[in-house]
């Protein structure tokens, strides 16, 4: 379906015992089947965008990301652990908390699944070129992998959320490598290289506090509403309720 297509108005998602949420019922009942049917939240979606921050460097398309998924603001809460969002036009880049559903309505040829095919090509191109392999790793070393460990999951027929789904591929590593390990040579290489400079008296102190993300805080009051899409005899959201 195309990212400005009216059909898909709102949704009403549950959050499920694995504390993820799930799709109960859509606008739009003859496309879209909700069986299965995963939704991305304000802070999945965070955390999602700060690990693709690391695949720019190899390439990352941001229009892609973009395409891939249908922006949702909370609307009201319909019932307990239910809740009514509403179909909105920002980008996911957008600084607003937005729950992510994605586009995946043409299954192997949606811009979804041109997101994953992404995002698997990105993370092998880039573990090529940090780790220095006897064989360079393939995209099929990478799906065989994340298909054996959903393998029970896919003969019993049970849904994937996709929060894991893209996350399996985005901190997927060959056993016996660690990008941490990396990262801390990478640390001690800075540290050897800043004491080397110990009698220099002007050089800048560097502050390591990390300011909070706001983004991060999709739980907070917010007034905004969308109630145009929905009845008014619903309960108001809350969000002090999740």
């Amino acid at each position: 379906m195309a990212k400005n297509s009216g059909k898909l108005k709102w949704c009403k998602v549950r959050l499920g015992n694995d504390l993820n949420w799930w799709v109960s019922e859509t606008s739009d009942k003859i496309n879209w089947d909700i069986d299965g049917l995963s939704v991305i939240d304000p802070r999945q979606a965070t955390h999602i965008l700060e690990s693709l921050s690391a695949l720019k460097e190899y390439g990352l398309q941001e229009s892609i990301v973009e395409n891939a998924f249908f922006t949702f603001a909370i609307d009201k809460k319909t019932d307990k652990n239910t809740v009514r969002i509403v179909r909105v036009t920002g980008s996911v880049y957008d600084d607003e908390q937005y729950f992510l559903l994605p586009n995946n309505l043409d299954d192997e040829s949606s811009p979804y699944a041109e997101f994953l095919d992404h995002i698997t090509s990105l993370q092998i191109k880039m573990l090529n070129s940090t780790f220095k392999f006897e064989e360079k790793l393939t995209i099929e070393d990478l799906e065989d992998e994340i298909r054996e460990k959903y393998h029970n999951d896919y003969m019993e027929g049970k849904a994937i959320h996709v929060f894991p789904e893209i996350m399996d591929i985005l901190e997927y590593v060959p056993e016996g490598y660690s990008l941490d390990d990396e990262e801390e040579d990478f640390d001690k290489e800075k540290e050897d290289e800043e004491d080397s400079y110990d009698d220099i008296d002007d050089l800048p102190s560097e502050d390591e506090n990390i300011e909070e993300d706001e983004t991060m805080h999709w739980d907070e009051d917010d007034d905004d509403s969308y109630s145009d899409f929905g009845d008014e005899d619903d309960e108001s959201f809350d969000s002090d309720d999740y």
